[in-house]
Parts: structure tokens; C-alpha cells; sequence
């Protein structure tokens, strides 16, 4: 077992999915949006807010050399170079204190995905329960080393890592002083497509590590997330927004309130179809036991007469013979003289 806590929540096979809304730059610039989004993901039902922790500077240099430029034709952001789209897209870091506490307020964990060092101290500062690492950053041993040395419980998002990669983070995350720590199956394309989700990589993933695993899913819908809780996964990451038609750097592959909401409810359902190995009816099932098939007298039968195929049938509901004697008790007498429509017993068979 390798249950956990997030915040105040249970993590793990006994628990529903874990559901964590990422806000990414889906605010638009706007700290109004932002605290909207915080409001709307509370209400869909969600157990986490996430943000993302930088600044341009911190993430890359201000140059539009075809190394810090986005040529890809079917990238989302093609013709961006790498230092205006984190400019466009980062969330002030001003803006964490407001945005953490609303999701206080309403109940839910807020946290960040920090990009270098100075975003893990300020974010300490603001006591943060728990970090997440992008799969972008799943190599950046230094940075993981600093986060897990907080000793607070770590997401890694394990996009692009070849499993020797994983292993080398995890041992590294582990050594530095992470005692809690979930994988997230991810496929880094934006959107991502569902034949490219590989997500029966979950369970090999958690006996792999010996610990929880989830989906960081940037898939269209609620279809690849769900199916990924039958696997096993108890975490679940989706881009969020308040209305894909409203645009942003992530609007395109992010759920609206809504979808949010069903993704709560529909994870929830599969987790609990899940169940355990089960044979024969349930406690619930054994009400209806009755409207199974048996055997019955379907015309008035004489003591002393032969059962035939004509006045005894397989029939609802189930309190007679069960239908495998039907063909024994053809050609046998009856005991006594039979009504219609009465439940054929043994008591009444010669």
C-alpha cells in the first residue's frame, strides 16, 4: 500500500481520484480571471488548484534565434519564441498570495510547479503544501533535489523520461528527502491524442516505483482520465478554463467548468465500479434473484400424468426447479394433481 496525503486528503487505491485543476496561463493576464477560475474549479468539484511558478528570465533568454523559437506547424504557439510566450503566459508572482488564499476560502489545495530555485524560496515563504515538476523539468536533478529537500509531498509529471531517466529522478527525489511522492503518466503534445496516451503504463509504472501514480492529461475530454482510473491511477491533472472560446496559451486543450465537473463525478464513478474480485449476487442483487428463469406448470396436470414439453415451460420468475432439470424431468410423473401457473418442486415429481 502506498497511500498518502496531499494537503488534508487522502491519496491512494482506498480513495477517490485525486483531482488537481491547472490553471497554467489560462488567466489571460488577468488577476480577476484568476480568482474566477479559483471560484469556478471549487464549485466543479476539484480537491486542488494549481499554478505554475516563473518569469520569463527564469526560464529561458530573451532571444529569437532558432533555438529559442517555436517553429513546430503544429505546435499551438508556433512563431513564438520561448521568452515572449512566458511572458505572455506566466502568473505574476504577486498574484499568489490573493489566488492561494480564495482557494483556502473555498476549501480546496493550492500549489505550484516552481522552474528554478528562487520560485521553490518564494513559494516556501507562502508555505505551500506540496509542489509539482513539469515533465519539461523531470531532468533537472538540481531542481528536484531543492524541492524534495522541502520535504513536503512531490508530483512529478513524467512526460518524454525513458524509465532509467524516471529512475534516476525518483532516486534522487528520494535521497534528497522526499517521502511522498506521485508519478504522472503524461504525453507532452498539446493537445495530446488518446492512441499516444500509452496509459497501461500506470500500473507497470507503480510496481516499477513503489508508489502512487496518476495521469497529467492533456488529451481533449474526460474519456483518457477516466479510463486511467481502472488502472489504477489516483491522481488526475487537467488544464482548466473558464471558456475555451475565450482563448489563452492552454484554452485549446483545457476543460471548462462543466467538463471539470464531470470529470469529478465520472473518476469518482469508475473508482467506485472498481471493487474487488466478485463472484455470485450481491447484497443488492439478491432481490432479484427471483426474476430468473424456472420451472414452472403451464397447463393443469392430473396426479398420475407425464410432464411434457407442453405442460411444464422455462419460465420467469425463479421459484420453481432450476431450468438445467427441465430435460430430466420430462417423461416423469406427478406426484400430485398441479394447478397452472405452479412453481414445479421436487415434492411434486415421482
Amino acid at each position: 500500500m502506498t497511500e498518502m496525503t496531499l494537503g488534508d486528503k487522502k491519496v491512494g487505491s482506498d480513495h477517490p481520484p485525486f483531482i488537481i485543476a491547472e490553471m497554467s496561463g489560462n488567466h489571460n493576464k488577468s488577476l480577476e480571471r484568476a480568482l474566477e477560475i479559483v471560484e469556478a474549479a471549487a464549485k466543479a468539484g476539484v480537491h486542488a488548484l494549481k499554478i505554475q511558478t516563473y518569469t520569463a528570465d527564469t526560464m529561458t533568454l530573451d532571444l529569437d534565434n532558432k533555438d529559442f523559437k517555436i517553429e513546430d506547424l503544429k505546435s499551438l504557439w508556433k512563431g513564438h519564441t520561448l521568452y515572449k510566450l512566458y511572458q505572455q503566459a506566466y502568473t505574476p508572482w504577486e498574484w499568489h498570495k490573493p489566488i492561494f488564499d480564495r482557494a483556502r476560502e473555498l476549501g480546496i489545495i493550492a500549489f505550484s510547479t516552481p522552474f528554478d530555485e528562487t520560485a521553490v524560496d518564494f513559494l516556501e515563504e507562502l508555505n505551500v503544501p506540496m509542489y509539482k515538476i513539469a515533465s519539461f523539468e523531470n531532468t533537472d536533478l538540481p531542481l528536484i533535489k531543492k524541492v524534495a529537500s522541502t520535504g513536503k509531498p512531490l508530483i512529478i509529471s513524467t512526460g518524454m523520461a525513458t524509465v532509467a531517466e524516471i529512475d534516476e529522478t525518483v532516486r534522487t527525489a528520494r535521497e534528497a528527502g522526499c517521502k511522498e511522492l506521485v508519478l504522472l503518466k503524461c504525453t507532452s503534445t498539446y493537445p495530446a491524442s488518446p492512441t499516444d496516451s500509452n496509459i497501461l503504463t500506470i500500473p507497470h509504472m507503480k510496481k516499477l516505483f513503489d508508489c502512487e501514480v496518476g495521469l497529467s492529461d492533456h488529451t481533449l475530454g474526460i474519456g483518457v482520465a477516466v479510463a486511467s482510473v481502472a488502472l489504477g491511477a489516483t491522481v488526475i491533472e487537467k488544464h482548466f478554463t473558464l471558456s475555451r472560446a475565450d482563448g489563452g496559451v492552454d484554452a485549446a486543450f483545457s476543460l471548462e467548468p462543466h467538463e471539470m465537473k464531470a470529470l469529478v463525478e465520472e473518476t469518482k464513478r469508475a473508482w467506485e465500479a472498481m471493487g474487488n474480485v466478485h463472484y455470485g449476487p450481491t447484497e443488492k442483487e439478491k432481490a432479484s434473484i427471483k426474476f430468473r428463469r424456472s420451472i414452472y406448470v403451464a397447463q393443469d396436470i392430473e396426479e398420475g400424468q407425464p410432464f411434457t414439453k407442453e405442460n411444464i415451460k422455462v419460465i420467469r420468475p425463479g421459484f420453481g426447479l432450476e431450468p438445467k432439470y427441465y430435460e430430466k424431468i420430462i417423461g416423469k410423473t406427478a406426484k400430485v394433481r398441479l394447478q397452472k401457473g405452479t412453481a414445479l418442486t421436487w415434492d411434486h415429481i415421482l
